[in-house]
């Protein structure tokens, strides 16, 4: 576990609460540069990277650290709930994020589920994150990498996972199994680089789906 945040004391704070619970923290950044460093040199399996830090702020040094293919999971810590920070955060390879006022337990949760390489995004947050892109005029579709290798039945399905739909939503609006489903899902984040359902949200929206309208 690698801690990335520009104020001591938070730092401090957070790895007294991760020892406490059994997680091990094997080093500490005060800015991005310095994460990308710590990453490269101490191959975390999980990083919580504050946002807003000097030098680099933690958008730029998580498209670095994933760039660099290292396998480390970041997990974008923030004061603000879901602004453009943290989109661009998830864009940029993010697996989740957590706001400031976190719980102990919840803090240490998804530190876990991380490591285990599972979504570290609640629902409620995908809720927030298609609001976010909701109150917003669409943006000039921008195709995430991998877009060209999707079938027309995955394009389908990115599009209704932008629009928040669940596996079992997805399976009864196409009359599909669920293991089709999944099986399709699992085709999507592989050809596109993802790693959970916040970051295909992003995508979805950013290639011009999962908007009202999308079919």
């Amino acid at each position: 576990m690698l801690l990335v945040d520009d104020q001591a004391l938070v730092r401090q704070g957070l790895r007294l609460i991760l020892e406490l619970a059994g997680v091990e923290v094997v080093g500490e950044a005060g800015d991005g540069v310095e994460a990308v460093a710590a990453v490269d040199a101490l191959e975390p399996d999980v990083t919580l990277m504050d946002v807003r830090m000097p030098v680099l702020d933690g958008v730029e040094a998580t498209r670095r650290i994933v760039a660099s293919g290292a396998r480390t999971r970041v997990i974008v810590l923030t004061t603000f709930d879901l602004d453009q920070h943290v989109v661009e955060a998830l864009r940029a390879g993010a697996a989740g994020f957590l706001l400031k006022d976190v719980t102990a337990d919840g803090l240490t949760d998804a530190v876990r589920r991380a490591a285990a390489g599972e979504p570290v995004v609640a629902p409620a947050v995908l809720a927030r994150l298609m609001d976010h892109f909701a109150s917003r005029p669409p943006a000039p579709p921008t195709l995430p990498a991998g877009f060209g290798d999707l079938s027309d039945r995955e394009r389908e399905i990115l599009a209704l996972i932008g629009r928040g739909r669940s596996n079992a939503e997805i399976a009864a609006e196409l009359v599909i199994s669920m293991a089709t489903v999944k099986t399709h899902v699992r085709h999507v984040f592989a050809k596109l680089g993802l790693r959970d359902r916040a970051q295909a949200v992003v995508a979805a929206r950013d290639a011009g789906l999962g908007g009202e309208d999308a079919g």
